[in-house]
């Protein structure tokens, strides 16, 4: 009886499935699934494309944000004198500075 199935599978099988068949489908797969531009890499490069353009964004953000500081500091000496004495704890004479954080 398992020598029958077997027999009859083996007759479907050289029926239905050519060599080339075999072939096709295997390059098919090998294409789709573990070549260099399989679709698991091109997920994964548009996921690491989609995170670069968010750095770029935050960066290009900050780079705006010291430009516009850099353009007041060079115009406007109240600025100028605000920004030294918040960050350098810079003080006029006869003037006590108390810093809290």
């Amino acid at each position: 009886m398992a020598n029958n199935t077997l027999r009859s599978l083996y007759r479907w099988c050289r029926r239905y499935i050519s060599l080339t068949l075999v072939i096709v489908v295997g390059l098919i797969v090998y294409v789709t699934g573990f070549n260099d531009n399989s679709f698991i890499n091109i997920h994964h490069y548009k996921q690491q494309i989609k995170e670069l353009k968010a750095e770029i964004k935050e960066n290009r953000d900050t780079l705006e944000y010291y430009e516009a500081l850099n353009r007041r500091l060079d115009t406007d000496p109240v600025t100028m004198e605000r920004i030294v004495r918040e960050q350098y704890h810079m003080q006029r004479s006869g003037e006590d500075i108390y810093v809290f954080e």
